[in-house]
């Protein structure tokens, strides 16, 4: 197992096992709720704290991996996610979980970033689309598992065995990616000193954008779907199998999108497909009649789901092996930082109009913007090594 594609599996695999974390809380929410006497807000924090550490650790997480090497760093990482959910499943008290959820997420975030840096490595020039699609497929196939199987699992044997599986997926991603990983033939080992102010900062700026909108406005979808099918008349039920149908289409085409990208070339038809076709589906959810909802959040994952892995590409397109590192910590540092403030913002401007409509609006408004971005990237964006 030493070609491009299996590394592509290890690397699908660990961030499977991440989304397969970061959902536990709210697989296992009823049952966390009941067993620490908890509040919903309790909850809250418990998701937060996940990928809340992002803003802080993403730059130096980038910076370390240049320094002392990704594989060394991930694997480190991957410890610090099965060390987190050890605690939670060891501990009694709610503190125990809280810093177990902590530790775990500290370890999430900076694999989110390093593997992302490796893919980017091992496939760049040679369909990175395609791999980065499947790589982010990963994603709402773990969160789907989570959910799937969590609940099943604490049902039989408590929350003790919950926990269990947690550590014994990702302690099985940890083995696989140590056995398995290895740096692709052109890595130079780790560098030694990082020359930031040589980045192209404002085409990676404009990349990072694209991303964070289109992921925040991918989350007013998923945070607030359910409340706004259930404000225009079905059951609570049904609303979330309806939303529940956007997250598995869009998990089905996100690997498509990559693949077009690449068989056609046109990566950013894809992107601009993607994004506007969303920015209009979004104020139409809400015209659409309830017996059309489900169609209408089919549609609207398959054309989301289609940018993902094109956006993803971008930063490839202008960062030097060197920059790498340090530069996919700045990349996720932004999404990250717009991730944490955007659904505040979004349930913020839901409470003062008094109805769920406006945070649909604010998810279009973000594709939009998202539009915008591209069109500064390819008007700043210059491939590593060329001359303008």
């Amino acid at each position: 197992m030493s070609n491009r594609w299996s590394i592509l599996f290890v690397l699908f695999f660990a961030r499977l096992a991440m989304a397969f974390q970061f959902q536990s809380v709210a697989a296992l929410s009823p049952i966390i709720v009941q067993s620490y006497a908890v509040s919903l807000v309790d909850i809250g924090l418990l998701i937060g704290l996940y990928l809340g550490p992002g803003v802080v650790v993403a730059i130096p997480g980038g910076t370390i991996a240049a320094r002392f090497g990704d594989k060394r760093v991930v694997a480190l990482s991957l410890a610090m996610m099965v060390t987190g959910s050890a605690l939670a499943g060891l501990g009694t008290e709610w503190g125990w979980l809280v810093t177990g959820r902590l530790l775990a997420g500290v370890g999430g975030v900076i694999i989110n970033i390093v593997m992302t840096k490796m893919l980017v490595d091992w496939f760049v020039g040679r369909e990175i689309a395609t791999a980065m699609g499947f790589y982010i497929g990963s994603w709402p196939l773990g969160i789907a598992l989570a959910l799937l199987t969590l609940p099943g699992i604490a049902a039989m044997g408590g929350l003790g065995l919950a926990w269990f599986a947690i550590v014994l997926i990702i302690a099985l991603a940890l083995a696989l990616f140590l056995f398995v990983y290895h740096p692709p033939p052109t890595d130079a080992g780790p560098v030694p000193q990082l020359k930031s102010k040589n980045l192209p900062w404002l085409a990676l700026l404009s990349a990072a954008s694209i991303w964070a909108f289109y992921n925040a406005a991918f989350s007013m979808l998923f945070s607030f779907g359910p409340l706004l099918l259930t404000e225009r008349g079905l059951s609570a039920t049904m609303a979330s199998s309806t939303v529940s149908i956007f997250i598995i289409f869009c998990g089905i085409f996100i690997p498509l999108g990559g693949v077009v990208a690449d068989r056609t070339g046109r990566r950013d038809t894809v992107i601009m497909t993607s994004l506007v076709g969303c920015a209009i589906l979004l104020p139409a959810v809400l015209y659409v009649p309830l017996s059309s909802a489900p169609w209408t959040f089919a549609i609207g994952g398959l054309i989301l789901g289609l940018g993902a892995g094109p956006i993803m590409t971008l930063p490839s397109l202008i960062l030097r092996p060197e920059a790498r590192a340090f530069g996919m910590g700045v990349f996720f540092a932004i999404y990250y930082a717009v991730m944490m403030v955007a659904p505040t913002i979004a349930g913020a401007m839901a409470d003062r109009a008094g109805k769920t409509d406006v945070t649909f609006l604010l998810g279009s408004g973000m594709l939009i913007l998202c539009v915008a971005a591209l069109a500064l990237f390819r008007r700043v964006a210059v491939a590593p090594g060329a001359e303008r």
